[in-house]
């Protein structure tokens, strides 16, 4: 593993730790199955190994490495079952925050989305996919926020870390990134018309293509791994 990854504060620094961790995980550089290695991580990050296993345990509990008795821990690689089951939730999640937001959302709030929506555009026209994914990601976060539902929140939250490797290697296709840009244009006027039943529809789609392609990926990679 490589990454130009800086030395981190002192201040919270398993929770850095862990947003290192898991941005590593999303971006495939610590590949599904793989072995988190305590040595070479250390090194990596720029800690010791006791901030590095503090944060290991916190995404235990996301869901995104497993521990394993004496063997220390490994990026969880989830089953086509777990991917569709996973899958079928998030959409209702997404749906209900859209629904949600388009009657609750503030104009701030809304601003701030569309601002990010732009910024993403933008990565999407350099094929910068890291920066893209991050926008992505807070765009669909924020829209979360603006549905005003702690529980919703919590629970979405919960969700979501178990999809974020799949949905960012989604994006991996060129026709099928340019069609999610097209669903998110969709989502920003649904927004911004406050119109619920839109952004309900659109974000329910929007999770069940991205689980289409998805499943297309782990399905073509999977004669391959036999192989």
């Amino acid at each position: 593993m490589t990454a130009d990854i800086i030395s981190i504060p002192r201040a919270a620094l398993h929770e850095q730790v862990a947003h290192r961790l898991r941005q590593m995980l999303v971006e495939n550089r610590i590949a599904p199955g793989a072995k988190l290695n305590e040595r070479e991580l250390s090194e990596v990050l720029k800690v010791s190994r006791t901030p590095l296993r503090e944060a290991i345990k916190m995404l235990a509990a996301e869901g995104l490495v497993e521990l394993l008795p004496n063997r220390g821990a490994i990026a969880v690689e989830l089953s086509e079952t777990d991917v569709l089951n996973t899958f079928e939730v998030m959409a209702g999640l997404e749906a209900l925050s859209g629904e949600l937001a388009a009657g609750r959302i503030t104009d701030a709030e809304l601003d701030e989305i569309k601002a990010m929506h732009y910024e993403m555009l933008a990565a999407w026209t350099r094929r910068d996919l890291p920066a893209y994914y991050r926008l992505n990601a807070a765009i669909h976060r924020a829209i979360n926020t603006a549905a005003k539902n702690p529980v919703l929140t919590a629970t979405y939250d919960q969700v979501n870390a178990r999809l974020q490797a799949l949905r960012f290697r989604s994006n991996q296709d060129g026709e099928k990134w340019n069609a999610a840009v097209k669903e998110h244009e969709t989502m920003i006027d649904a927004l911004s018309r406050r119109d619920a039943p839109a952004m309900r529809a659109v974000l329910l789609a929007h999770l069940q293509n991205k689980r289409d392609v998805v499943m297309e990926q782990l399905r073509a990679a999977r004669p391959a791994a036999t192989a």
